[in-house]
């Protein structure tokens, strides 16, 4: 009897910590993700931008192609990476052949030792004046995840594509979020395709933009995440205290429209320019610290948007660098969080934020608090390792206990 009562409450406590690590509660804390463009003639070679990546904890990255050298130099690292297929590549995968030898050179010579987790086929492809690029998008995903798939694939690397906030026709306020009627015969497919590979839908969303484009009519502070009384949306009568979050929602209310309501949005890229031309208001070192800091902030606490509060709001920051290649105006070349040679190029308030993080919880370094999420739960990760082995001590009990019974 008291051996079977042993294996019952062994069940129980198992039960009891499955449960809760499902749950998340007793996971460690997700990265913010980080964008590592390349355009550029003075940057550090990849092996020295994933020593600056450990250094700040970062787990996630994106990059704008399938560089090997930087595949070759994360291997064995714990970043998740995902890279990108370039525009110029979409027509030749519509071939399955063709797509099918990308990913057998591109992705699985580097797997699993370089945690390849994505692939963005193209980048914003809706919103450019390329009619052969936007229809073979759709094509190339299918092809590429097809690949995947033959390659035993896909449970670990996920398809889908960066849109930019254009797709939309209307986001404000975000109830009425819809897509360009120009996009109404090939968005049903895209969101067809990633509803049935359980992948996401990914957006571009710089709120710099709209407050650049309106300045006097869009609160500075609204779009910075700094304190002010927001807007409520007339409809949903949900509250927006940021324009990001109003922005991700709009997408998620375009989605529902099309009859695709459970699909997850993720933001591919957002950030704030520290320097730009004189026309480009806003572009002040200042007002890039603010919005990233807060951003970050917001990312500590694992918040949702209004719509989707229990969701985590998943998020790749523009960028890592300073990229002095790219061309346009001044803005484009100083979206960096680091200088090339890894000085930061403007003061996030690291410090700030790891005095109000020990406060709640134990961190390890100011630099893990300021690029890692939940810091509220970063006291938690020594504990992961102890929970799988109680779990796996529980289990071995159990066995023990039904043998003796």
């Amino acid at each position: 009897m008291n051996a079977l009562f042993g294996v019952a409450m062994v069940h129980i406590l198992v039960g009891f910590f499955v449960f809760i690590t499902g749950l998340g509660l007793l996971r460690g804390g997700e990265s913010l993700g980080i964008n590592y463009g390349q355009v550029a003639n003075n940057l550090p070679p990849p092996d020295k931008v994933l020593d600056l990546l450990q250094a700040l904890k970062l787990t996630k990255a994106r990059i704008y192609d399938s560089n090997p050298e930087v595949l070759s130099a994360f291997a064995n690292s714990n970043i998740e990476l995902i890279v990108t297929v370039e525009n110029e590549m979409l027509a030749s995968l519509t071939d399955p052949q063709q797509a099918l030898q990308w990913v057998s050179t591109r992705i699985r010579p580097y797997f699993p030792a370089t945690r390849i987790t994505g692939i963005a086929v193209g980048n914003e492809v809706f919103t450019g004046e390329d009619n052969t690029l936007v229809a073979s998008l759709v094509p190339a995903m299918v092809s590429i995840h097809a690949a995947l798939v033959r390659l035993r694939l896909d449970q670990y690397v996920q398809v889908s594509t960066p849109n930019s906030l254009a797709v939309l026709a209307q986001s404000y306020p975000p109830s009425a979020g819809c897509f360009s009627s120009e996009l109404n015969g090939i968005m049903p497919q895209l969101l067809q395709f990633l509803q049935s590979t359980n992948a996401p839908f990914w957006i571009n969303a710089y709120p710099y933009f709209a407050y650049k484009d309106d300045p006097n009519r869009i609160p500075l502070d609204y779009v910075l995440f700094n304190p002010n009384s927001g807007m409520i949306d007339p409809y949903t009568k949900l509250h927006y205290d940021n324009m990001l979050y109003a922005q991700v929602d709009a997408v998620i209310f375009a989605i529902a429209r099309l009859g695709f309501s459970g699909l997850e949005v993720r933001v591919s890229e957002t950030g704030w320019p520290s320097k730009g031309d004189t026309d480009e208001i806003g572009a002040t070192l200042e007002n890039a610290a603010s919005y990233n800091r807060n951003l970050m902030r917001r990312q500590f606490e694992n918040e949702g948007t209004p719509l989707r509060p229990n969701m985590r709001l998943e998020i790749y920051v523009f960028a890592l660098f300073n990229e002095d290649m790219k061309p346009g105006p001044t803005s484009e070349r100083n979206y960096g969080l680091f200088q090339p040679d890894g000085t930061m190029a403007y003061n996030v308030g690291l410090l700030a934020l790891s005095s109000a993080s020990s406060a709640s919880s134990t961190a390890s370094s100011s630099a893990s608090v300021s690029l890692t999420s939940s810091a509220p739960k970063v006291k938690l990760v020594g504990y992961q390792s102890f929970l799988y082995s109680t779990v796996l001590y529980l289990l071995a009990l159990q066995i023990l206990l039904r043998r003796q019974s």
